[in-house]
């Protein structure tokens, strides 16, 4: 194939990382295809995680949140084709609304991949029952697909090395305390987190906080509960996603709840525990294997996420 179409409905940044071992994968088995990426919002990609080094060729159709308006289907066709994109050899849909499928079935292409409706929209059907987009895909071309997974070595030496300046050492435990929609509750209290801090320093281990420099009034409320704590990023002049990352590799182990941060951790493959409370844990929570799920729906029967008490994290750090 020459030319690959991935759609992406979700906005988040979370939404996007999520994507990387599909992603990598798929670049890494069609070395000599021409990849292409077209979201309902902002191509994070190209802005925020560009540091990441995913190569994907922005389409903009002009057509603000692609998928999400009716009138969409009018002028898919006709913009794919006047903006010079052609027709794709293959076009990826990742999401499952009807209308937003629809939609970009619109856009002119050989062969659409889709699970709306159980496949309904896909050019070839295939038996599977799982939510996987690659094990489906591998079933759909009729072949492997290697799964991958982000490789910390693939970030710059001047990433690299900044987070080593600012964690040089060993025994560091990572927090991640705020979230970023405010729409659900998904925070775990502040006064848990600086209680298991404290408890994490009488172990010998160095706490340390990812929160945004700008954030000034949680860092001096968790710099008066815990004094030691360690804020890297406001020690360093770089400020993005794959520091986060490069510094989580440089952790034992993370603490997190449901948030964008929590899936920059996960790509440095570390061990970690992750905190749910309304939000689905089966779709979020990051898949590799040293991730442990604390689900305040199934431990304690609520969406509440501060029914998690401090010592059932502890007991798992």
């Amino acid at each position: 194939m020459k030319k690959i179409l991935i759609y992406n409905s979700g906005g988040g940044l979370g939404d996007s990382i999520q994507l990387f071992p599909l992603l990598i994968s798929l670049i890494n088995y069609y070395k000599k295809t021409k990849f292409f990426y077209l979201g309902a919002h902002q191509n994070h990609f190209k802005d925020k995680l560009k540091e990441y080094n995913i190569d994907l060729e922005t389409v903009d159709l002009d057509l603000k949140y692609f998928g999400f308006r009716w009138w969409h289907f009018f002028f898919a066709s006709k913009r794919a084709l006047t903006k010079g994109f052609g027709k794709y050899d293959l076009i990826i849909d990742l999401q499952t609304k009807f209308r937003n499928t629809l939609i970009l079935s619109r856009i002119p292409h050989n062969s659409f991949y889709s699970r709306t409706f159980n496949g309904f929209f896909s050019s070839k059907k295939i038996k599977s029952n799982s939510l996987d987009h690659l094990e489906n895909l591998s079933l759909f071309i009729e072949e492997d697909i290697t799964e991958l997974n982000f490789n910390i070595k693939n970030l710059s030496k001047e990433i690299l090395n900044e987070a080593k300046r600012l964690l040089p050492d060993s025994n560091y435990v990572g927090f991640s305390v705020t979230q970023g929609n405010e729409y659900r509750k998904k925070s775990w209290s502040i006064y848990k987190f600086t209680a298991l801090a404290n408890k994490v320093l009488s172990k010998n281990k160095k706490p340390v906080f990812f929160i945004e420099k700008d954030k000034i009034d949680l860092i001096e409320k968790i710099k008066n509960q815990v004094p030691s704590a360690i804020f890297p990023e406001v020690n360093s002049k770089l400020a993005c996603p794959a520091l986060v990352t490069a510094l989580s590799a440089r952790l034992d182990t993370a603490v997190s709840i449901d948030n964008g941060i929590m899936h920059m951790m996960a790509l440095a493959n570390i061990p970690m525990i992750v905190l749910f409370g309304p939000t689905n844990s089966k779709k979020f929570a990051p898949k590799n294997k040293y991730t442990k799920i604390l689900d305040s729906k199934i431990i304690h029967k609520t969406k509440d996420i501060n029914s998690i008490e401090v010592d059932e994290v502890l007991s798992l750090i």
